[in-house]
Protein backbone atom coordinates (compact mmCIF):
# COMPACT_ATOMS: atom_id res chain seq x y z
CA UNK A 1 0.00 0.00 0.00
CA UNK A 2 1.08 3.42 -1.33
CA UNK A 3 1.07 6.38 1.08
CA UNK A 4 -1.37 8.26 -0.52
CA UNK A 5 -2.97 4.90 0.14
CA UNK A 6 -2.38 4.74 3.97
CA UNK A 7 -3.72 8.59 4.77
CA UNK A 8 -6.77 7.44 2.88
CA UNK A 9 -7.55 4.27 5.02
CA UNK A 10 -6.50 6.20 8.31
CA UNK A 11 -8.65 8.83 7.42
CA UNK A 12 -11.74 6.33 6.71
CA UNK A 13 -11.09 4.72 9.78
CA UNK A 14 -10.55 7.83 11.61
CA UNK A 15 -13.78 8.88 10.08
CA UNK A 16 -15.41 5.83 11.05
CA UNK A 17 -14.87 6.12 14.51
CA UNK A 18 -16.75 9.27 15.11
CA UNK A 19 -19.78 7.05 14.51
CA UNK A 20 -18.79 5.13 17.51
CA UNK A 21 -21.26 5.31 20.47
CA UNK A 22 -19.84 2.56 22.38
CA UNK A 23 -19.48 4.31 25.77
CA UNK A 24 -23.06 5.81 25.63
CA UNK A 25 -25.99 5.13 26.39
CA UNK A 26 -29.31 6.67 24.49
CA UNK A 27 -32.77 7.27 25.94
CA UNK A 28 -35.93 7.10 22.71
CA UNK A 29 -39.01 7.59 23.36
CA UNK A 30 -41.63 6.28 21.45
CA UNK A 31 -39.31 3.86 20.42
CA UNK A 32 -41.60 0.62 20.19
CA UNK A 33 -42.48 1.03 16.19
CA UNK A 34 -41.86 3.96 13.49
CA UNK A 35 -39.07 6.17 12.95
CA UNK A 36 -38.52 5.83 16.57
CA UNK A 37 -37.57 1.94 16.72
CA UNK A 38 -35.57 2.34 13.36
CA UNK A 39 -33.65 5.03 15.30
CA UNK A 40 -33.20 2.74 18.16
CA UNK A 41 -31.69 0.00 15.65
CA UNK A 42 -29.24 2.43 14.32
CA UNK A 43 -27.93 3.61 17.64
CA UNK A 44 -27.68 0.25 18.91
CA UNK A 45 -25.67 -0.87 15.54
CA UNK A 46 -23.35 1.78 16.26
CA UNK A 47 -22.90 0.29 20.02
CA UNK A 48 -25.19 2.36 22.05
CA UNK A 49 -27.18 1.02 25.07
CA UNK A 50 -31.09 1.56 24.54
CA UNK A 51 -33.41 2.50 26.73
CA UNK A 52 -36.81 1.74 24.80
CA UNK A 53 -39.56 3.94 25.94
CA UNK A 54 -43.06 2.93 25.10
CA UNK A 55 -46.15 3.85 25.58
CA UNK A 56 -48.49 0.86 26.61
CA UNK A 57 -47.81 -2.38 24.17
CA UNK A 58 -45.10 -4.04 26.05
CA UNK A 59 -45.37 -7.43 23.81
CA UNK A 60 -44.50 -4.70 20.91
CA UNK A 61 -41.24 -2.81 22.64
CA UNK A 62 -40.57 -6.63 23.98
CA UNK A 63 -40.22 -7.90 20.07
CA UNK A 64 -38.03 -4.80 19.49
CA UNK A 65 -35.74 -5.60 22.23
CA UNK A 66 -35.14 -8.96 21.38
CA UNK A 67 -34.18 -7.86 17.93
CA UNK A 68 -31.27 -5.76 19.09
CA UNK A 69 -30.51 -8.05 21.90
CA UNK A 70 -30.20 -10.85 19.06
CA UNK A 71 -27.74 -8.75 17.51
CA UNK A 72 -25.78 -7.95 20.38
CA UNK A 73 -27.19 -4.92 21.74
CA UNK A 74 -27.95 -4.22 25.27
CA UNK A 75 -31.45 -2.56 25.89
CA UNK A 76 -33.70 -2.28 28.79
CA UNK A 77 -37.50 -1.04 28.81
CA UNK A 78 -39.35 2.29 30.40
CA UNK A 79 -42.93 2.78 30.38
CA UNK A 80 -44.93 5.58 30.58
CA UNK A 81 -47.80 7.53 29.02
CA UNK A 82 -46.19 10.99 28.13
CA UNK A 83 -49.68 12.53 27.70
CA UNK A 84 -50.29 12.26 31.60
CA UNK A 85 -48.66 14.19 34.27
CA UNK A 86 -45.62 13.35 36.03
CA UNK A 87 -44.65 10.82 33.23
CA UNK A 88 -41.46 12.35 32.80
CA UNK A 89 -40.74 11.81 36.90
CA UNK A 90 -41.63 8.00 36.15
CA UNK A 91 -39.44 7.54 33.40
CA UNK A 92 -36.39 9.27 35.73
CA UNK A 93 -37.57 6.72 38.23
CA UNK A 94 -37.00 3.68 36.64
CA UNK A 95 -33.84 4.65 34.93
CA UNK A 96 -32.58 5.16 38.64
CA UNK A 97 -33.72 2.04 39.02
CA UNK A 98 -31.56 0.77 36.34
CA UNK A 99 -28.88 2.76 37.20
CA UNK A 100 -28.69 4.62 33.98
CA UNK A 101 -28.00 8.20 33.18
CA UNK A 102 -28.55 9.16 29.44
CA UNK A 103 -26.10 10.46 27.09
CA UNK A 104 -28.16 10.47 24.18
CA UNK A 105 -32.04 11.89 24.22
CA UNK A 106 -34.04 11.12 21.57
CA UNK A 107 -37.43 12.44 21.45
CA UNK A 108 -39.51 10.84 19.25
CA UNK A 109 -42.90 10.29 20.89
CA UNK A 110 -45.57 12.40 19.90
CA UNK A 111 -49.60 12.37 19.40
CA UNK A 112 -50.99 13.23 16.13
CA UNK A 113 -55.37 13.74 16.00
CA UNK A 114 -55.99 14.12 12.66
CA UNK A 115 -59.67 16.72 13.02
CA UNK A 116 -60.87 19.44 11.79
CA UNK A 117 -59.77 22.91 12.92
CA UNK A 118 -63.34 23.77 14.49
CA UNK A 119 -63.89 20.26 15.79
CA UNK A 120 -60.79 20.14 18.35
CA UNK A 121 -61.69 19.29 21.44
CA UNK A 122 -60.42 20.79 24.79
CA UNK A 123 -59.11 17.11 25.28
CA UNK A 124 -57.55 16.79 21.57
CA UNK A 125 -55.18 20.08 22.63
CA UNK A 126 -54.35 19.04 25.67
CA UNK A 127 -53.14 15.16 25.06
CA UNK A 128 -51.33 16.68 22.16
CA UNK A 129 -50.29 19.52 23.52
CA UNK A 130 -48.30 17.49 26.56
CA UNK A 131 -47.52 15.11 24.78
CA UNK A 132 -45.47 16.67 22.12
CA UNK A 133 -44.23 20.01 23.80
CA UNK A 134 -44.96 20.18 27.53
CA UNK A 135 -42.78 16.58 27.92
CA UNK A 136 -39.95 17.62 25.91
CA UNK A 137 -39.22 20.57 28.10
CA UNK A 138 -39.27 18.12 31.27
CA UNK A 139 -37.34 15.30 29.34
CA UNK A 140 -34.67 18.05 28.72
CA UNK A 141 -35.19 19.36 32.10
CA UNK A 142 -34.88 16.01 33.82
CA UNK A 143 -31.64 14.43 31.64
CA UNK A 144 -30.14 17.96 30.48
CA UNK A 145 -28.19 18.07 33.52
CA UNK A 146 -26.26 15.46 33.95
CA UNK A 147 -24.94 15.41 30.24
CA UNK A 148 -23.80 19.13 31.81
CA UNK A 149 -22.00 17.22 34.65
CA UNK A 150 -20.11 14.67 32.67
CA UNK A 151 -19.29 17.32 29.54
CA UNK A 152 -21.16 15.62 26.51
CA UNK A 153 -24.19 15.09 25.53
CA UNK A 154 -26.98 14.63 22.56
CA UNK A 155 -30.57 16.13 21.87
CA UNK A 156 -32.55 15.21 19.04
CA UNK A 157 -35.88 16.12 18.40
CA UNK A 158 -37.74 14.36 15.82
CA UNK A 159 -40.42 17.33 14.43
CA UNK A 160 -42.09 17.30 11.39
CA UNK A 161 -42.63 18.79 7.82
CA UNK A 162 -46.05 20.60 9.31
CA UNK A 163 -43.73 22.69 10.93
CA UNK A 164 -43.48 24.41 7.57
CA UNK A 165 -46.40 22.72 6.07
CA UNK A 166 -49.27 22.38 8.25
CA UNK A 167 -52.08 19.80 7.85
CA UNK A 168 -55.43 21.34 7.71
CA UNK A 169 -56.45 18.56 9.77
CA UNK A 170 -53.70 18.69 11.94
CA UNK A 171 -53.62 22.09 13.69
CA UNK A 172 -52.43 21.23 16.87
CA UNK A 173 -50.23 18.44 16.30
CA UNK A 174 -47.72 21.01 13.54
CA UNK A 175 -48.51 24.14 16.15
CA UNK A 176 -46.88 21.98 18.83
CA UNK A 177 -43.78 20.97 16.42
CA UNK A 178 -43.14 24.36 15.64
CA UNK A 179 -43.27 25.07 19.24
CA UNK A 180 -40.14 21.85 20.17
CA UNK A 181 -38.08 23.63 17.01
CA UNK A 182 -38.34 26.56 18.73
CA UNK A 183 -37.40 25.54 21.69
CA UNK A 184 -34.41 23.51 20.57
CA UNK A 185 -32.85 26.75 19.03
CA UNK A 186 -33.48 28.39 22.31
CA UNK A 187 -31.81 25.72 24.50
CA UNK A 188 -28.99 24.71 21.74
CA UNK A 189 -27.61 28.17 22.62
CA UNK A 190 -27.52 27.64 26.17
CA UNK A 191 -25.76 24.51 26.11
CA UNK A 192 -23.43 24.89 22.81
CA UNK A 193 -20.39 25.47 25.33
CA UNK A 194 -20.96 22.63 27.53
CA UNK A 195 -20.19 20.11 24.77
CA UNK A 196 -24.19 19.44 24.02
CA UNK A 197 -26.07 19.83 20.91
CA UNK A 198 -29.31 20.16 20.51
CA UNK A 199 -31.42 19.54 17.19
CA UNK A 200 -34.29 18.55 15.63
CA UNK A 201 -35.10 16.13 12.82
CA UNK A 202 -38.01 16.52 10.63
CA UNK A 203 -39.61 13.69 8.70
CA UNK A 204 -41.96 14.11 5.84
CA UNK A 205 -44.45 11.09 4.94
CA UNK A 206 -42.72 8.65 5.98
CA UNK A 207 -43.83 4.49 6.50
CA UNK A 208 -44.83 4.09 9.29
CA UNK A 209 -48.09 3.01 11.59
CA UNK A 210 -49.44 6.33 11.39
CA UNK A 211 -50.12 6.21 7.81
CA UNK A 212 -52.76 4.26 8.44
CA UNK A 213 -54.73 6.96 10.28
CA UNK A 214 -57.52 7.99 8.90
CA UNK A 215 -57.62 12.11 7.90
CA UNK A 216 -60.42 14.36 7.05
CA UNK A 217 -59.50 15.15 3.28
CA UNK A 218 -58.40 18.04 2.34
CA UNK A 219 -59.41 20.34 -0.83
CA UNK A 220 -57.11 19.56 -4.08
CA UNK A 221 -55.68 23.34 -3.65
CA UNK A 222 -54.04 22.30 -0.48
CA UNK A 223 -53.71 18.70 -0.67
CA UNK A 224 -51.42 19.15 -4.07
CA UNK A 225 -49.14 20.96 -1.59
CA UNK A 226 -48.87 18.47 0.46
CA UNK A 227 -47.18 16.21 -2.09
CA UNK A 228 -43.66 14.87 -2.43
CA UNK A 229 -41.35 16.06 -5.10
CA UNK A 230 -40.01 12.63 -4.83
CA UNK A 231 -43.08 11.02 -5.75
CA UNK A 232 -42.07 8.47 -2.99
CA UNK A 233 -42.99 7.95 1.02
CA UNK A 234 -39.57 7.69 3.22
CA UNK A 235 -38.99 4.75 5.43
CA UNK A 236 -37.82 5.10 9.20
CA UNK A 237 -33.83 4.39 8.17
CA UNK A 238 -33.99 7.78 6.09
CA UNK A 239 -34.29 9.27 9.49
CA UNK A 240 -32.24 6.74 11.48
CA UNK A 241 -28.87 7.49 9.42
CA UNK A 242 -28.53 11.53 9.85
CA UNK A 243 -29.99 10.25 13.75
CA UNK A 244 -26.50 8.56 14.02
CA UNK A 245 -24.62 11.38 12.64
CA UNK A 246 -26.61 14.10 15.11
CA UNK A 247 -26.49 11.79 18.25
CA UNK A 248 -22.37 10.73 17.50
CA UNK A 249 -19.47 13.02 17.89
CA UNK A 250 -19.49 13.17 14.23
CA UNK A 251 -22.26 15.99 14.31
CA UNK A 252 -20.44 17.72 16.95
CA UNK A 253 -20.15 20.90 15.30
CA UNK A 254 -24.05 20.55 14.54
CA UNK A 255 -25.93 22.34 16.86
CA UNK A 256 -29.69 24.52 16.95
CA UNK A 257 -30.58 23.29 13.14
CA UNK A 258 -33.85 22.28 11.84
CA UNK A 259 -32.84 19.20 9.06
CA UNK A 260 -35.73 18.00 6.70
CA UNK A 261 -35.53 14.10 5.80
CA UNK A 262 -38.45 14.59 3.63
CA UNK A 263 -37.67 14.03 -0.08
CA UNK A 264 -38.38 17.59 -0.97
CA UNK A 265 -41.61 17.81 0.48
CA UNK A 266 -40.76 21.18 2.50
CA UNK A 267 -39.22 23.62 -1.04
Amino acid sequence: MGLVGYRLKTYVMTLSGQFKLNDKTALITGASQGIGKGIAFALAEFGAEIILHYRKDRPEAEAVADEIRKKGGKVYLVQADLSRSGSVAFIADQLEQLQKTPDILVINASVQIPVEWEKVTAEDFDTQVNTNFKSTLQLMQTFAPAMITNGWGRILTIGSVQQTKPHPAMIVYAATKSAVLNMVQNLAMQLADKNITVNNLAPGVIGTPRLEQEVPPVPERINKRMETPTGDIGDPKDCAALAVLLCSEAGRFITGQNIFVDGGMSL
